[in-house]
């Protein structure tokens, strides 16, 4: 899977509402090719998730996820975006305690089809796990986290809500995953996310 990261100096990357007036410029939608998943047009951000003390927000934006400069809350600016030919809809992002990470939701199907199944692509309807650079100007792709236990095709599964656990010196998260239950895993390594609990709650019928 394509992670890409942009900047202004890409002609692609830059074709956006304030140059070209293209609403849905940072990613257009669409099939990205064979082996991808067909992913959403970037004109509405889902959730933006803002951390004043470290001046930072970041954006789920359906076909992206974006890095915002909010220390001039009146003048917002965006740091970076970063696409994934593997994720359908960027939907929620968490960061870790000291806003040195960002994790992003894929909702793959909206939430009503089974998307854990062990046929699945283990990327697709994921987490993906980003680390911010020490000058808080731009994201780097560490890993993905996937609900470790296929699911039956009986069962909407997709990484839906999620909530960081504050516990001091550690990085954890608790991800809702639909009738997939819940999955508590350590991402304080980025690179190695590892489940440390669950809830397994079956098919509704």
């Amino acid at each position: 899977y394509e992670i890409l990261t942009c900047d202004w100096s890409s002609d692609v990357c830059s074709s956006d509402l304030e140059k070209t007036g293209a609403i849905a410029g940072l990613n257009p939608g669409g099939d990205s090719g064979p082996g991808t998943q067909r992913s959403s047009a970037t004109n509405q951000c889902h959730d933006i998730t803002v951390y004043p003390e470290v001046g930072l927000a970041a954006g789920a934006c359906s076909g992206n996820g974006i890095l915002l400069d909010i220390k001039d809350p009146r003048n917002p600016k965006r740091l970076d975006f970063v696409s994934d030919t593997g994720f359908a809809y960027w939907h929620s992002a968490t960061f870790n305690n000291d806003g040195t990470k960002v994790l992003f939701s894929d909702e793959w199907g909206g939430g009503s089809a089974p998307r854990c199944r062990v046929t699945d692509h283990y990327e697709w309807g994921s987490d993906a796990l980003f680390t911010i650079a020490a000058d808080k100007k731009s994201l780097s792709f560490k890993s993905y986290y996937k609900l470790p236990a296929a699911q039956t095709s009986f069962e909407n599964c997709v990484a839906h809500n999620g909530s960081l656990v504050p516990v001091p010196g550690r990085d954890i998260m608790v991800q809702a995953w639909y009738q997939g239950g819940i999955s508590v895993f350590d991402w304080t390594d980025p690179t190695s996310p590892v489940e440390i609990a669950f809830h397994d709650r079956g098919p509704l019928n």
